[in-house]
């Protein structure tokens, strides 16, 4: 199954209901207020269109996720991977690297990763 897609602003209400979840949508609006500047009406909006697009759930006034921050983060990734630069990962990682210094803790992690695909 895909993963919806998630929108900047949704992504940042996504991150505070999955260090508070299941939370009550009426502290969840005061977090959202709180942390994102936004009113009741825009919290229970957001609320409803990512219920109905599958991403969380809200059941008897308790807001839940249908997804993980995990599966959320790969999807946006993958998009912006195969949007931003045609779908090569290679392309991406040079993007990513150029202009700040891989740590040795980096490099050699991920060539244990390329290492673990070479493998399979």
């Amino acid at each position: 199954m895909e993963t919806p897609k998630i929108f900047e602003s949704e992504y940042r209400f996504c991150l505070l209901l999955w260090e508070n979840e299941p939370i009550n949508s009426t502290k969840l609006v005061e977090l959202c207020k709180e942390h994102l500047g936004w009113s009741k009406a825009t919290t229970y909006t957001v609320i409803r269109r990512l219920s109905e697009r599958g991403v969380v759930k809200n059941e008897n006034t308790m807001v839940s996720s249908l997804i993980s921050k995990e599966e959320a983060q790969k999807s946006r990734l993958e998009e912006m991977v195969e949007e931003t630069f045609e779908g090569s990962v290679p392309a991406f990682i040079a993007a990513f690297s150029r202009g700040r210094k891989l740590s040795k803790q980096d490099v050699d992690q991920l060539r244990a990763l390329i290492d673990t695909y070479q493998e399979e």
